[in-house]
């Protein structure tokens, strides 16, 4: 069920978006304000929603909610322990969505599993994140990229990652939603 009060919008069951200056999106986990032009109607999906898109790897990942605001609390990479602890959570969770039959939800949380991979990988290669410096041109690796605890951070994603796409439910179900999205059904 939805509320709306006073410029905010509450949904039941522990999810929820709160409109900013009546027309912006806030969005607590990157602390950003979205794009102005989104709705509440074009962000906010139920289990099985047609209108999602699987998209290219991590592509969508902070736009589709309740999802996005359910998985991302667990989400974290600064540690191996923040790691394994955050995709053992989210393993979890593609579980219980893979047992409501939710495909939405079980390519969700393979996405922020990908994100975990891709946002540790960058920080094992470059301390501070960037990859650039200020020319355009690519900085070099840091000496400890493959042993540092964000390259192992990457590896727990990694593995976890290759545990929902490998699963046969989920690479069927992926197959069935790509077939319905090409049809455009």
């Amino acid at each position: 069920t939805k509320n709306l009060q006073n410029n905010k919008l509450t949904v039941v069951e522990n999810v929820y978006t709160d409109i900013y200056n009546s027309e912006k999106f806030f969005d607590r986990t990157i602390f950003t304000v979205l794009n102005p032009t989104y709705k509440l109607e074009d962000i906010l999906f139920k289990p099985n929603d047609k209108r999602y898109r699987i998209g290219r790897g991590e592509q969508g990942v902070l736009l589709v909610r309740p999802y996005t605001d359910d998985i991302c609390k667990w989400w974290r990479f600064k540690t191996p322990g923040d790691a394994y602890m955050s995709a053992v959570r989210i393993l979890w969770m593609y579980n219980m969505y893979k047992g409501k039959d939710d495909f939405v939800g079980m390519d969700m949380a393979r996405k922020f599993l990908e994100m975990g991979f891709t946002r540790a990988r960058r920080y094992a290669n470059h301390k501070d994140g960037k990859k650039y410096d200020k020319d355009g041109n690519v900085r070099p690796q840091e000496k400890d990229w493959a042993t540092s605890d964000k390259a192992k951070s990457a590896q727990i994603f990694k593995k976890a990652r290759e545990r929902v796409t490998t699963d046969p439910i989920y690479i069927s179900r992926r197959k069935d939603w790509r077939a319905r999205e090409n049809a455009n059904i």
